[in-house]
């Protein structure tokens, strides 16, 4: 085997084989509207099983005088009994689990207002999941923004793990949560 020859084959393994956390993931759910501020957190994942269920973390709307935040957070639950999460927003209260009546997680679309050129930005303000039953599930939070285009669906298995893009506290005008990438495992 020639150099190139390995250097695909070891790109090829990488790609199929990649962690998420802990856990072996065989792809990663994405969609194109994330907002674009931020940093990516580490990635977290269920130590076995899958997701269930999520809940979220929300800011109400602050008024004219505020900063609104919105989505400041999202806890995946797994079916293992643990919780797991990314980067949090310092903002808002956890919400009320949602759980899938059966199955798992396997599919997201996500509710992003666009920049605004004079105004306060919040970015990530919902999600809607998907679940193996094909019901779907909405959090609760403000109703600023749009819901964007779903993601693909999990090829196998369901969602197991989650990593969150989130802006951190600064002075001026706060988004938290802007983006997230889910994974998925056999």
């Amino acid at each position: 085997m020639d150099l190139s020859t390995s250097a695909v084959v070891f790109l090829f393994l990488t790609y199929h084989l990649c962690e998420a956390g802990d856990r072996n993931y065989k792809s990663i759910l994405i969609v194109p509207n994330g907002g674009q501020w931020g940093e990516w957190g580490k990635v977290e994942s269920c130590p076995k099983g899958h997701a269930y269920g999520f809940s979220l973390k929300t800011e109400g709307k602050r008024g004219i005088t505020g900063d609104d935040t919105s989505l400041n957070g999202i806890r995946l639950h797994c079916s293992s009994g643990a919780v797991v999460q990314s980067t949090v927003g310092p903002w808002g209260e956890w919400k009320e689990v949602k759980k899938c009546p059966k199955g798992y997680l396997v599919a997201f679309t996500l509710k992003v207002e666009a920049p605004q050129l004079l105004g306060d930005n919040t970015a990530a303000n919902n999600i809607q999941f998907k679940c193996g039953d094909g019901t779907v599930l909405e959090g609760e939070s403000t109703d600023f923004g749009t819901y964007g285009d779903w993601s693909k669906h999990c090829t196998a298995g369901a969602i197991c793990g989650i990593q969150t893009k989130v802006k951190d506290q600064a002075r001026g005008d706060n988004t938290a949560l802007n983006d997230v990438k889910f994974f998925c495992c056999d």
